[in-house]
């Protein structure tokens, strides 16, 4: 079976301007996370909900993200490199929730992968 959209997220200049206009704009809640200082989960009504955060300096851009679930990001990771694309973060732990990494395609589109804590 395909993998599933289960996360985005907003890479944002102001996250508290950002929470604002998409509160107005969607209706959305927004609760810091505790285990991740400067992150802002989003309930967006049904699943998949959503993060944001301020942009970090090495971050080339503004950008809003979606991340696919995976059985593993390993043998995700292995899979993108042999079909031509580019591995751009590799495996890293959320906040002992799992992992998440991000990969380009061929045309260099991000797109980040999901791997839960089973």
């Amino acid at each position: 079976m395909g993998n599933h959209l289960c996360h985005f997220e907003f890479m944002v200049s102001d996250s508290g301007k950002a929470e604002e206009f998409y509160g107005k704009v969607f209706d959305w809640e927004f609760k810091v996370d505790e285990g991740m200082p400067g992150y802002t989960m989003i309930n967006a009504g049904k699943a998949p909900g959503g993060g944001m955060m301020n942009k970090p300096d090495t971050a080339p851009h503004y950008a809003l993200s979606v991340y696919f679930c995976v059985d593993s990001i390993d043998d995700t990771m292995a899979k993108v490199s042999a079909a031509g694309g580019q591995v751009i973060i590799p495996k890293m732990e959320v906040s002992n929730i799992g992992w998440w990494g991000l990969f380009a395609d061929p045309d260099g589109i991000p797109v980040g992968v999901y791997e839960p804590k089973k």
